[in-house]
């Protein structure tokens, strides 16, 4: 039987969110309307994601020696991911500071902390501890360049399917991108890396194309309301959205991402994949928070199930 679990390689952070009516412009002060601290990180926030879609779900990834290490460590084992491949290292875990306004939209401040302890070595020995128990390897950007690297090159010689999330959007190593068999990008990464100013489904395909040709076998943009760009040597496919009113968009792409490699490693076909990422990705935004927002899978099912036809060109 072909090993169904996911390993995420990332970051875990205490998230501290401040919401408001509106976002305070340079200099300015604004009262806020509420304020939550939760698991965060897009790591843990995928790790959340794939473990509510019902994949075995591990994680690789490190936090301090301080309050918040209980926060963080209770939120992922509530949601069902394992945390013997979590490290406990000295200093502090790590923190995003979040503000959203009414529209839902956010900015955030990282600051890692314990996640750039997180080596080599550790990852290395993570996934040979669960090679034979996983099928699927998540990675993202918020932990050391270097490290996400040498994940995806241990990841792909494990024989893995290797998935990046190239956020927040940085320059990689022209040798990474044949290691990795799937990007997920939004349209503000995909322009950041590409230098295509992605603004519609055209733009999109040809910042998709600079992926296939630096290696990477598919890459599948997500364009927030204009839904996803699915896009291989072979074909290209668009995913409309599902029609929700957001409230808070931090997690929505962590969503995507972790229900998308749950749905892999549980053997669904990419398109029946994508379907679950897009559905798990908009009922995010419909919930306030990071890990909160992020849906279980008897939420997401029935939204996959009322149907998306892409239309393939």
């Amino acid at each position: 039987m072909e090993p169904t679990g996911v390993l995420v390689v990332g970051s875990i952070t205490a998230d501290v969110t401040a919401f408001s009516r509106r976002l305070p412009r340079r200099g300015e002060t604004v009262l806020g309307d509420d304020f939550t601290l939760v698991l965060g990180g897009k790591g843990a926030n995928q790790a959340v994601a794939a473990a509510h879609s019902g994949a075995p779900t591990w994680m690789a990834a490190c936090v301090g020696q301080d309050p918040f290490r209980d926060i963080v460590l209770s939120g992922l084992e509530t949601h069902g991911v394992t945390l013997t491949e979590v490290r406990t290292v000295e200093g502090r875990t790590g923190v995003a500071h979040i503000r959203v306004d009414a529209s839902g939209e956010n900015d955030i401040v990282i600051t890692p902390l314990a996640n750039a302890s997180l080596d080599e070595a550790m990852v290395t020995e993570s996934i040979e501890r669960v090679r034979d128990r996983v099928g699927v390897l998540l990675l993202q950007l918020e932990i050391r360049t270097e490290v996400a690297c040498h994940a995806a090159r241990q990841g792909a010689a494990a024989g893995l399917t290797v998935v990046l999330d190239p956020a927040p959007a940085q320059e990689l190593p022209d040798d990474v991108w044949p290691y990795l068999d799937i990007v997920t990008p939004n349209e503000s990464e995909a322009t950041v890396l590409t230098g295509v100013q992605v603004t519609d489904l055209e733009s999109a395909e040809r910042a998709a194309a600079w992926f296939l040709e630096r290696g990477v076998s598919h890459a599948i943009i997500t364009l927030g309301a204009g839904g996803a760009l699915s896009v291989t040597k072979e074909r290209t496919r668009h995913f409309p959205a599902y029609a929700v009113t957001p409230v808070d968009t931090t997690a929505a792409g962590d969503a995507f991402t972790g229900f998308f490699g749950g749905a892999l490693a549980a053997g669904l076909d990419v398109d029946t994949a994508i379907q679950y990422g897009m559905a798990a990705g908009a009922l995010a935004t419909t919930k306030a928070g990071a890990s909160p927002s992020l849906p279980g899978r008897d939420e997401v099912e029935p939204l996959v199930n009322t149907s998306m036809e892409g239309a393939t060109r």
